[in-house]
């Protein structure tokens, strides 16, 4: 889990699994643009929205844009290095 400035891991291997270290700067990366509040409160209004729309948490949270784009970009490991300011607008698509 990213909360600015810090990633915080459930178990201390998850420091060896690059995909998840990637993922979680991809939010880091997302929160420091918003000026981190307004980024949780936009990213707990989408995951409201999508319950509503989609009515399982897994779907929901799934379709919220800060993590389509993690997941979309986890496992690229030099995408924060190319990655354009605000890139995660690109995966709203409500």
């Amino acid at each position: 889990m990213a909360l600015y400035p810090f990633i915080l891991l459930q178990d201390p291997r998850d420091r060896a699994n690059p995909r998840l270290l990637n993922h979680e700067r991809i939010h880091l990366r997302q929160q420091a643009e918003m000026l981190v509040l307004p980024f949780y409160l936009c990213y707990l209004l989408h995951y409201a929205v999508n319950l509503v729309r989609w009515k399982t948490h897994d779907h929901a949270y799934r379709q919220i844009c800060f993590e389509r784009e993690a997941y979309t970009h986890d496992q690229d490991l030099t995408y924060l290095g190319r990655r354009s300011p605000w890139a995660f607008w690109h995966y709203l698509g409500f």
